[in-house]
């Protein structure tokens, strides 16, 4: 009977290491091709998708300035609701900007070229109180509007999930704007 010797260790062969493939980085992502029918340019709607988080940044500036330089009857309150409002903007922004991302397409490179994608906005002309919040409220409502023209697009080219924010998007933004209102015409 034949009985093995011992056997000598032998390293197992080292695996060649193969080069991981680097992604190619493209200066502007373009979405899956579709058709372009009218109403269905996905890339037209996301520059809109992109001017709207552009104005919502905006909006997020102008309520936080407000909200540190208001003087007003019932400031507490106001001053309250503001801070919620900008950082509702920031939340607003944030949730938008991953929509454009996940449809794989970029967002500008930096704060001048997010504030060239804005939309003129009104601008706060005075320190007094009523004049800035009307400004704001007026924001408010072109903010709702600009929302409400641009769900069903999303709903044509298929992006339920942004159409479904740009729908909670309008609530927002015209509750905000009748809370305004309403501290408006209480003055």
């Amino acid at each position: 009977m034949y009985t093995p010797g011992p056997q000598q260790y032998q390293p197992a062969e080292t695996p060649q290491l193969q080069a991981v493939p680097q992604p190619q980085v493209q200066e502007k992502p373009k979405a899956p091709a579709k058709a372009k029918t009218p109403g269905n340019d996905v890339g037209a709607f996301i520059q809109q998708c992109i001017s709207l988080c552009a104005y919502i940044k905006e909006l997020e500036t102008q309520s936080h300035l407000i909200h540190l330089n208001i003087e007003c009857p019932d400031f507490i309150s106001v001053h309250k609701f503001l801070g919620d409002q900008y950082e509702t903007h920031l939340e607003q922004f944030d949730k938008l900007a991953e929509f454009i991302r996940s449809m794989d397409f970029y967002l500008p490179k930096c704060a001048c070229e997010l504030r060239e994608a804005a939309p003129q906005m009104q601008v706060v002309s005075s320190y007094e109180w009523k004049n800035m919040l009307g400004v704001y409220y007026k924001n408010l409502e072109e903010l709702g509007m600009k929302a409400k023209k641009l769900e069903p697009i999303a709903q044509k080219i298929g992006a339920i999930d942004i159409a479904n924010f740009l729908a909670d998007l309008v609530g927002q933004a015209f509750k905000a704007a009748w809370f305004i209102k309403s501290i408006l015409r209480a003055a």
